[in-house]
């Protein structure tokens, strides 16, 4: 079992070397929320290993050996990643609504995850229709790179980015489960360990150009308004004497 605890122990070292790479003020509210090359860093290994391993033998050999470790003596599949790749970002909404503020109000953060997605979607298929890699169960040939994964570390980023300044273990706690996403993707057999790798990597980059370039989306469809706007929500009753209900408001 050793090699599976390796591999654990390698996707949870992204937590701590996203700790250190990120800066304090690399947050949608600020304006240092610009390009920095050292943000690049992470994403960039995990993506580059996930490339390289499609044609090293090497690499190919350890996804192998990994595959086999895990998958070995496996009765039923574990189908929590097709819910936990959503959990980092429901949790962004489910704490606001508990009051405890992020960084960005909700048309803010909204606009973020919905181009983080919109990445992310379009360079999985594309690197999926591109190297047409078998998936370890053989079921198919788009296995590079793990998709779930990407869609969970993608909302990991975003947790981290919103959160990072009310407490550091709120972002912790979402690379926790991204990371288990990707671990089940390869408990499944869904996944080889270097499209997860990849698949990390394509979130978390997915997710800072997001907030790189949301200035530009707030200027160019929201206007030059760039102050944090506020959001309100309106419950409207009514009664016409046979039916009786109420009308949501949203004003943002």
């Amino acid at each position: 079992m050793f090699k599976s605890f390796l591999l654990i122990s390698c996707l949870l070292n992204v937590l701590s070397l996203q700790a250190q790479y990120m800066s304090s003020t690399d947050t949608i509210t600020s304006s240092n929320s610009k390009f920095h090359v050292k943000q690049l860093v992470i994403p960039t290994l995990l993506i580059g290993h996930g490339v390289i391993g499609i044609e090293s033998d090497g690499i190919k050999g350890m996804n192998t050996e990994i595959r086999d470790e895990l998958t070995e003596n496996i009765d039923d599949k574990i189908t929590i990643d097709d819910f936990s790749q959503y959990a980092p970002v429901a949790s962004v909404y489910a704490l606001n609504l508990a009051g405890v503020k992020g960084k960005s109000n909700f048309r803010d953060r909204t606009t973020v995850i919905a181009t983080s997605y919109l990445i992310v979607a379009g360079s999985v298929m594309g690197l999926k229709s591109l190297t047409k890699i078998e998936r370890p169960d053989g079921s198919s040939k788009n296995s590079f790179p793990s998709g779930h994964t990407a869609t969970a570390f993608a909302g990991a980023e975003f947790l981290w980015q919103e959160y990072k300044d009310v407490s550091i273990w709120y972002g912790i706690t979402g690379y926790v489960v991204a990371s288990g996403t990707g671990l089940f993707r390869m408990y499944n057999d869904r996944h080889w360990f270097t499209d997860v790798m990849a698949g990390a990597g394509i979130g978390i980059l997915s997710t800072k150009i997001a907030y790189w370039v949301n200035p530009f989306i707030k200027k160019k469809i929201f206007g030059k308004k760039t102050e944090e706007s506020k959001t309100s929500v309106s419950f409207i009753p009514f009664y016409n004497r046979e039916q009786a209900g109420f009308g949501v408001a949203v004003t943002f």
